[in-house]
Formats: C-alpha cells, sequence, structure tokens
C-alpha cells in the first residue's frame, strides 16, 4: 500500500548529494538524555545499548543503525528527541563494535544478521507494553529479513528508512558513485584497525588495507568472518527483498527517489505482502529529510514514523 506523503527538501540543498552530505554532519542536533547498558549476547560476546527512559508501560522503540553509524547518529537523535516528547520509552542499540566499545569476539556486524535482531527483539517484547522497531539502511535490511522470517510476531509495527532491500544493485550502484564506495571503505578500514590489533589472524589483513571498494573489502573482511564464501553471496543471501511478500507486521518503508545510496528501482521491484506500506518521497537523499531555515532539522523522519506506529497516515507536505 502506498501513503499519501511527501517530503519538500530547502533550496538551500539543491540535490540527494547534498542532502545526504548535510544532514549528518551540519544539520542542527536534538538534545536527549541517554541512558547506558552492556548486554551480554548469547555467544558470549556484548553490545552497548542506549535507553530513553519512560514510564514502563508506555511503547517502546528498539532502533537498529545504519553503516559505521550508531546510537548518536543524526537520525537517532531527532527520533530519541520525538519520543520523549511523546513520553515513549527507546532502546537505540549499537551494533557490535559500534557505540565507542569493543565487542570481544572475532566478528563485527552486517547487514543480514536477522538473528542479532531476533535475540535483541525477543529480550525487549512484553506484554506489558507495545513494542515497535525501526532500521536505517544497513540496520533497515537486518530489520527487514528478521520480518520477513516468519518469526513469531513480537512486534506491534516496525518501519525501515532507506534500506538497501537489494544488496547486489545497491552495491553495483555505489561502485559507480566513486565518493560513496571511497567514503564506506574509508569507514570501515577506519574501524578495522582495532580489529587488526585483536586479532592479527582473523583475515589477510594486507588484503583489507588494499581494498579500494566496497566490493573488495566485503571480499577481504565481511564474507569470510561471517561464514560467506564471498562478497556476492553475501549480498545475496543477506538480501532483505525477497522476503518482503511474506512480512505479516504492519511495517513502513520509507525510500527517497533521490537517493544518492539505494536506488529506488532496486526497492520498488520486489513484491510486498500488504502489511507492508510505502512512503517513496521525490526528495529527502539518504536518511536527511533535512527541513526549515539554515541549518535545517531533521525532524520530518521521526515524526512520519511515530505517526504511522499511532495509526495514522504520515504528513502529505508539499
Amino acid at each position: 500500500m502506498s501513503l499519501p506523503c511527501s517530503f519538500a527538501s530547502p533550496v538551500w540543498l539543491p540535490s540527494g548529494d547534498a542532502e545526504t552530505l548535510w544532514a549528518p554532519f551540519f544539520s542542527l542536533r536534538e538534545k536527549v538524555s541517554l541512558r547506558r547498558e552492556i548486554w551480554s549476547t548469547p555467544d558470549q560476546d556484548r553490545i552497548a545499548v542506549d535507553w530513553i527512559d519512560a514510564n514502563p508501560e508506555a511503547p517502546l522503540l528498539v532502533l537498529f543503525h545504519g553503516l559505521g553509524s550508531s546510537s548518536r547518529g543524526h537520525y537517532a537523535l531527532s527520533l530519541g528527541a520525538a519520543l520523549q516528547h511523546r513520553g515513549w520509552g527507546g532502546c537505540f542499540v549499537n551494533f557490535r563494535g559500534c557505540g565507542g566499545i569493543d565487542n570481544l569476539l572475532p566478528r563485527a556486524y552486517h547487514a543480514g544478521d536477522s538473528d542479532e535482531i531476533a535475540w535483541i527483539i525477543e529480550r525487549l517484547a512484553s506484554p506489558a507494553r507495545p513494542l515497535y522497531a525501526v532500521g536505517v539502511s544497513l540496520g533497515g535490511n537486518a530489520l527487514l529479513k528478521y520480518l520477513g522470517e516468519e518469526r513469531p510476531p513480537l512486534l506491534t509495527g516496525a518501519a525501515a528508512v532507506c534500506a538497501p532491500v537489494d544488496l547486489i544493485a545497491t552495491a553495483a550502484h555505489i561502485a559507480q558513485q566513486r565518493f560513496y564506495d571511497w567514503y564506506f571503505v574509508h569507514t570501515l578500514k577506519r574501524q578495522m584497525g582495532r580489529y587488526a590489533r585483536r586479532f592479527p589472524q582473523l583475515v589477510d589483513w594486507s588484503a583489507v588495507h588494499r581494498a579500494k571498494t566496497l566490493r573488495a573489502f566485503d571480499d577481504a573482511f565481511t564474507a569470510p568472518v561471517h561464514g560467506f564464501p564471498d562478497a556476492m553471496s553475501y549480498w545475496q543471501r543477506s538480501s532483505s527483498g525477497p522476503g518482503l511478500q511474506r512480512i505479516t507486521v504492519r511495517t513502513l518503508l520509507i525510500n527517497s527517489r533521490n537517493d544518492p545510496i539505494v536506488p529506488i528501482d532496486a526497492v520498488e521491484k520486489w513484491p510486498r505482502s500488504k502489511a507492508v506500506h510505502v512512503c517513496f518521497t521525490q526528495y529527502g537523499g539518504h536518511v536527511a529529510y533535512v527541513q526549515g531555515r539554515f541549518p535545517g532539522r531533521t525532524r520530518w523522519l521521526p515524526e512520519q514514523i511515530l505517526r504511522f506506529f499511532q495509526g495514522e497516515e504520515p504528513h502529505a507536505e508539499a
């Protein structure tokens, strides 16, 4: 089902590239109080989880961030401020190795790790309060993959923002955008320094350091560390697109047509169940959705998500 939502970007952000690059670095940051916990995983690893406290019976929203991000991403802080305004609770998950702490095992996180999503949701689920989940970019794909695997229906609702549901198509598109290919590889390699010192035998680190494309990095690190033979196999087996038609939880997909990272046709082509609602905007970039006077705020996105979770249609803004 397509919802009547639209988004207008400010005139001083004239393209999807400008929106995408501006939002995380220059848009105004919301003030949010977060309380940190360290969780032990079922395999004796650890992750950092940051909480927005609320009444124990208030709805709870769990957030799964994107590649190279954390619970302090611009979209996380905007969502956190909206939750605080409504009196909802928030559980902002930092994937393994993210959020300023090292994990303990020789593994990281990846776009298809639906088992990680599952144990977190199972830990949070309670009959005492509604539970909602939001996944952003890579986290959105992992969440959608979980939803498409027909697991027990523990969520009241879900939303995925700019999720690369077809990882092969998205990787091919990124390969044509030399800046974004460089940026993702640069970000990932910067994080790998700590892994190389702690786990010198984990992979061929010289191949990781030589990687100049996302495919080369995933061939050298992501695939072998997480049990895939190569990057293509990792992307194919981790893509959530094939499972969209099996989703039974009421779910919102938000994507922009000028997203320079996730091509909209790679999202639109997949059959979807009746439980999946889409909000495809003309503008917004990749997880940007900046509005207002310079330097702009990113409040539009959380407002649409929370309206959807409350049973309302997103605003059809001009």
